[in-house]
C-alpha cells in the first residue's frame, strides 16, 4: 500500500503562484510514476502534470509554461510549481502514482490517488 498526502493550496488571486507538494508514504517512491491530475467544478478529473521514475516530465497543454512538476526521492515527495495562475485553474488538485516507469494521462492507470487539495484562484 501507499499513502499519498498532498498539501499547499489555497485562495490566490489571478497572475500568483501557488506549489503543491505530495508525500508517500508505504512503498519505494521511486519505483512509481508519479502525476498530479485535477477536477473543476462540475468537470472530469483531467491531467495536470506527470514525471517518470528518472525525471522525464510532460504537461497539458494548458499548463505548459506555466506549471513545473518536479521529483524528490530522498524525501518521497512530488511537486507542483503553479505560476501564472488564472481562474480557470480552479479545482481539487490530486496526486497519483503509477506502478510503471512512465505516467499517463487517463485515470484509469494511476494505482494510487491522494485525497485532493483545494486550490482557488480568484479574478
Amino acid at each position: 500500500q501507499v499513502q499519498l498526502v498532498e498539501s499547499g493550496g489555497g485562495l490566490v488571486q489571478a497572475g500568483g503562484s501557488l506549489s503543491l507538494s505530495c508525500a508517500a508514504s508505504g512503498r519505494t517512491f521511486s519505483s512509481f510514476a508519479m502525476a498530479w491530475f485535477r477536477q473543476g467544478p462540475g468537470k472530469e478529473r483531467e491531467f495536470v502534470a506527470g514525471i517518470s521514475r528518472n525525471g522525464v516530465m510532460t504537461y497539458a497543454d494548458s499548463v505548459k509554461d506555466r506549471f513545473t512538476i518536479s521529483r524528490d526521492n530522498a524525501k518521497n515527495t512530488v511537486y507542483l510549481q503553479m505560476n501564472s495562475l488564472k481562474p480557470e485553474d480552479t479545482a481539487v488538485y490530486y496526486c497519483a502514482a503509477k506502478t510503471s516507469r512512465w505516467p499517463d494521462r487517463s485515470t484509469r492507470y494511476y494505482d494510487y490517488w491522494g485525497q485532493g487539495t483545494q486550490v482557488t484562484v480568484s479574478s
